[in-house]
């Protein structure tokens, strides 16, 4: 066979695969099932390029190619989707592939490993079940606003106040509304004690793993942070400087500039949501912490706490936050492609 790259539109039941030589012309098409697909795989020499979108089950696929001493690329499917000609099929999608891959400037995603997609596995499973915990309450507190018993805002203050009502046998509840409450309460129960197995896993492993362990230095980096960056970045060496990583989790301004103009505009969320939000969530957490001592004791204010209170200041608090976060994103990098410890500068140091 002639053909030195194998482009792969991945689906869940037939795959299309496009055959194309070294100049790049396909001499070959397939239409494959998940089965056929993998018996395709051992028939091709090592060697040979496979390319596919970084889509579901792409990095099992990945790594089954990899397996083979096949060299397999992941194109980000936001870079793949310009070279579609005309309408989108299965076999246009295996073509647009072939093209993007001509293109230097598109970075392929690494292939994760299986560690890293158990992980993620936990983090996704946890926010499922966050989602349901926070979905009940508010259905809880729903129910009883259209029966006149109104509920402060709060996940705490709700799981507090609606067992009270619920034993409260002068409060006018009919007792099929009483019933189905009490049914929603056990679910959250439920709910909350996963949420606890989950979070000891995630403990464990946070403890366990050494770039965790490192990373956990940095203020506003958790268990959970630290997790999740584990989880998601396979090569922080892809990253050539911190602005690239910053970057990648879309915290730098979105820009649109031309001529001698330049703009810069809100922060572009091109990154991953999840791990954006902890960073953001982290970063707020410093943020207040910086505040509070240098309303307290602004002489334990450290070089960085002393930068976020001042941009707070001047630019207010949530781009503040954001600033703060891009910061995170960019010690994080420096962190952890140097494999040094995070240490905080005091601000008599530095005025020594």
């Amino acid at each position: 066979m002639d053909a030195t790259t194998v482009a792969v539109d991945l689906a869940k039941d037939i795959f299309e695969v496009a055959l194309a030589n070294r100049a790049g012309r396909i001499i070959d098409r397939k239409r494959l099932s998940a089965a056929q697909f993998e018996r395709f795989i051992d028939t091709l020499a090592a060697g040979t390029g496979v390319v596919m979108e970084a889509c579901a089950t792409a990095h099992y696929w990945g790594r089954r190619c990899q397996n083979r001493g096949l060299a397999v690329q992941l194109l980000p499917p936001q870079y793949v989707r310009p070279y579609v000609r005309r309408n989108k099929t299965d076999r246009t999608d295996a073509e647009a592939l072939l093209e993007a891959r001509r293109c230097g400037e598109i970075r392929p995603v690494p292939v994760k490993t299986v560690e890293q997609q158990t992980l993620l596995a936990l983090h996704r499973v946890r926010r499922h079940w966050q989602a349901d915990r926070t979905a009940r309450i508010n259905t809880m507190r729903g129910l009883l606003r259209e029966h006149g018993l109104p509920i402060a805002i709060g996940a705490r203050t709700a799981l507090k106040r609606i067992p009270a009502l619920l034993e409260d046998a002068t409060v006018a509840l009919p007792d099929l509304v009483r019933h189905l409450i009490a049914v929603l309460l056990d679910e959250v129960a439920a709910l909350e004690r996963r949420l606890a197995a989950v979070d000891q896993q995630l403990a464990r492993i946070a403890r366990e793993h050494p770039i965790a362990q490192r990373l956990q230095q940095v203020p506003g980096v958790g268990v959970l942070t630290s997790t999740a960056l584990v989880g998601t970045v396979t090569h922080i060496h892809a990253f050539r400087r911190g602005r690239q990583f910053a970057s990648w989790l879309g915290l730098t301004p979105r820009e649109s500039s031309t001529g001698h103009r330049r703009y810069l505009g809100r922060i572009s969320k091109q990154g991953d949501v999840y791990v954006r939000c902890l960073l953001t969530h982290g970063a707020r957490a410093v943020l207040l912490t910086a505040q509070r001592t240098s309303r307290t004791a602004p002489h334990r204010l450290t070089r960085f706490q002393q930068w976020a209170v001042t941009v707070a200041a001047k630019r207010g608090h949530n781009i503040a936050a954001i600033a703060v976060a891009n910061k995170l994103a960019r010690i994080i990098w420096a962190v952890w492609h140097f494999e040094r410890d995070f240490q905080s500068v005091p601000i008599s140091t530095v005025a020594a």
